[in-house]
């Protein structure tokens, strides 16, 4: 926005009200101003829209004590503060430097064509800054028009159980302030999760819309079930003789009854058996129980039974189940 605008506009106008108006009464005039022409609620009007922008622009200088001060100094010089062909006293803005203490003698000259780089670095020490903002623009708010900000966001953190978080429910948890507010936890929660409750933090300190809860999730580790997005893990071990010859087998479910399985015969350890949709159910669908078969070694076995494992021994099969591994290692030195 060219710096001109700041000469043409009447912002005091814009917002319809008097020069002297107070913080307070300025903030009112504008949030009820703001309320009705905001885009949100006039979807599609190209002039609610221009209005808001303007209500905005004029909000975001009068109501910073540094520019409204600045504003109405240039305001306060009338037509004497617009661009000039003249030179050196000829009025222009050879007045608002002098004005402002910065007299600028000799031969400097503003054209109509010329810039106000000079202007700029006088009132925001760089080129196009008012502050933070391009000169006579204001910073932040709706699509960089200024506007209320957001109010701040406040933070929680909870501690689920394992089955809370695969399950879901509603827990109650105290704010920041100490009191207590309700958060809904959905069905398949992951650990270091954030929920966001809208609107649900501080308010605006400027009639912007509330912040809000910020809450973050830790899922304690379960003795037997593990988490792979959607899907459970669970480790079962088996016999010797079980992987060997086959069998069935319970497994365990979340919070269900256990489920039969059967192990093929020559199953090997580490080879998963699906059980289908008994993994977490959420919104995002339903994931699967997946079974890892770990062979169990007997740690103790009486003479009987070492014998007959003895006698097995002597009739199994002559193969090596580590030549493979061998080879693919000689092959790759």
């Amino acid at each position: 926005m060219a710096s001109q605008d700041w000469f043409d506009k009447d912002f005091y106008a814009t917002l319809g009200v008097s020069k002297d108006v107070s913080d307070a009464e300025l903030k009112k005039t504008y949030r009820k101003l703001a309320r009705k022409y905001h885009p949100d609620s006039n979807p599609g009007d190209a002039a609610a829209e221009a209005k808001f922008k303007e209500i905005s622009e004029a909000y975001s200088v009068l109501s910073d004590k540094e520019q409204r001060e600045e504003y109405d100094q240039i305001r306060a010089m009338g037509s004497g503060a617009r661009f000039t062909a003249g030179g050196p006293g000829q009025g222009g803005f050879e007045d608002v430097f002098s004005m402002f203490g910065q007299g600028r003698g000799g031969g400097t000259r503003f054209q109509t064509s010329g810039n106000f780089e000079d202007i700029f670095s006088m009132f925001g020490g760089q080129p196009g800054g008012f502050g933070s903002g391009r000169f006579g623009e204001p910073t932040g708010g709706y699509r960089g028009y200024g506007g209320p900000h957001k109010g701040a966001d406040v933070t929680a953190h909870t501690t689920l159980d394992f089955v809370t978080a695969v399950k879901g429910e509603t827990i109650t948890l105290a704010g920041e302030d100490g009191k207590p507010f309700k958060v809904k936890i959905p069905a398949g929660v992951a650990d270091g999760q954030k929920i966001r409750l809208r609107g649900r933090g501080r308010p605006s300190p400027d009639g912007g819309e509330n912040g809000d809860i910020v809450v973050t999730v830790t899922v304690r580790p379960h003795p037997v079930f593990t988490r792979e997005g959607l899907n459970l893990r669970v480790t079962v071990p088996v016999t010797f003789t079980e992987a060997t010859l086959g069998a069935t087998i319970e497994v365990p479910t979340l919070g269900g009854d256990p489920v039969r399985l059967r192990v093929a015969p020559g199953t090997p350890s580490g080879r998963v058996l699906r059980v289908k949709g008994r993994g977490v159910q959420s919104k995002k669908g339903t994931g699967d129980l997946l079974a890892e078969v770990q062979v169990a070694v007997p740690a103790h076995l009486d003479d009987a039974a070492r014998e007959a494992l003895e006698r097995f021994h002597e009739l199994e099969p002559k193969e090596n189940p580590r030549a493979d591994l061998m080879a693919k290692a000689a092959a790759h030195h």
